[in-house]
């Protein structure tokens, strides 16, 4: 049953954090600010992304308010109907989806794309937080790990049958961590990481596919495809390397403005960014995501219970693997999985993702002295 809350109850709106606010509102600006010149909608462009995207984050903003009045508990108490919507949302896909760069991830809608995963990483986090607060007593039970192991991998499972290899390492991660911090054994930490290293040559011989086994290969080397899986990374080096120290300017980036960043509104769009506004600018938006991390991790130390501090640890768990993902293969220190960066990649599903995320978080926080009678 929900619990709701009166919005304007001084207690709650003075636990606000106007911190993470503020760096969101920051990284939505840039983000697009970054799509316009990524799609040189100054120079007659087309102005599609950016409205997209304008509407993705009103509608996000919208979501993220109605959600600040549902006490964050509500979802623990619904943890079996989120995680069963979870599982009918990734299978929904092999019915209505369509095939895209070689992952059927997405439901055409006809102006936009919707990524039921996008969405299913908060459900899971809400679902899979409950799930831990009830077990935290018995996690290290051989039994209940096995319970856990299986919670996470049937929509891990499904994502991978998408072919969305990245997508589904987000949501490894973010159960690695949340296990993690809900208190298992390092023991059981230590075997996973051992048995992975170990089965890696029968993963490369008989589980990866031709185009995964090449992306590992043209990450180690670009220059063995030049032309083709290594040009991405090529052409982001050298984009993020003419930027030098102070940037060539918005909209004036030489490479970006004649095409040659491939995908620079959405995975490559932190290479426009290195291109115009150079390393300082590049700099400011790795300490604003810092400050967004500290600040979840700051609300997750101070939750009033295991749940709301297990929902904050995933969400920082979330924004951590993005951020580090997508950054790091822009740069050339990551493989290419397409994951986008959090609030300034173009696509609307991940925006009004990461505006939820964000507003799970604040209402966490805003809820870590109230008490319910």
């Amino acid at each position: 049953m929900m619990r709701y809350d009166n919005i304007v109850d001084k207690k709650l709106l003075r636990n606000i954090d106007s911190g993470i606010v503020i760096t969101t509102i920051i990284l939505v600006i840039l983000g697009l600010v970054a799509i316009a010149s990524a799609t040189q909608v100054g120079s007659g462009g087309n102005s599609k992304y950016i409205t997209i995207q304008g509407v993705a984050f009103i509608i996000g903003i919208i979501a993220l308010v109605l959600l600040l009045l549902i006490d964050y508990n509500s979802f623990g108490d619904m943890q079996t109907a989120i995680y069963i919507i979870n599982i009918l949302l990734l299978l929904s896909v092999f019915v209505l989806g369509h095939e895209a760069k070689g992952a059927k991830s997405s439901i055409d809608l006809g102006p936009v794309n919707f990524q039921p995963a996008e969405v299913v990483k908060i459900g899971f986090i809400l679902a899979f937080a409950k799930h831990l607060e009830r077990r935290k007593d018995k996690l290290n039970n051989l039994s209940d790990l096995a319970i856990s192991s299986i919670y996470i991998l049937v929509p891990v499972a499904l994502i991978i049958l998408q072919n969305d290899t990245g997508t589904a390492l987000v949501f490894i991660f973010i159960a690695a961590i949340m296990l993690f911090v809900a208190g298992i054994n390092y023991k059981y930490i230590i075997g996973v990481v051992g048995a992975f290293i170990l089965s890696t040559p029968l993963l490369w011989f008989f589980a990866l596919q031709p185009h995964q086994k090449n992306r590992i290969k043209v990450f180690l080397n670009p220059e063995l495809d030049p032309r083709g899986s290594g040009y991405h990374v090529i052409q982001s080096k050298t984009a993020i390397g003419s930027g030098q120290f102070f940037g060539e300017g918005l909209f004036n980036g030489t490479l970006n403005n004649n095409g040659f960043i491939p995908e620079r509104h959405t995975d490559f769009i932190f290479s426009v960014l290195g291109e115009e506004l150079g390393f300082i600018g590049a700099v400011v938006i790795v300490i604003l995501f810092a400050i967004l991390l500290l600040r979840c991790i700051h609300i997750a130390k101070a939750a009033k219970d295991t749940y709301g501090m297990l929902i904050c640890v995933g969400i920082t768990a979330m924004y951590l693997f993005h951020i580090l993902e997508n950054i790091g293969m822009t740069i050339g220190i990551m493989p290419v999985t397409g994951i986008p960066l959090p609030f300034i990649s173009y696509g609307g599903s991940s925006l009004i993702t990461n505006l939820l995320a964000i507003g799970l978080v604040i209402n966490v926080g805003m809820r870590r002295q109230v008490i319910r009678f």
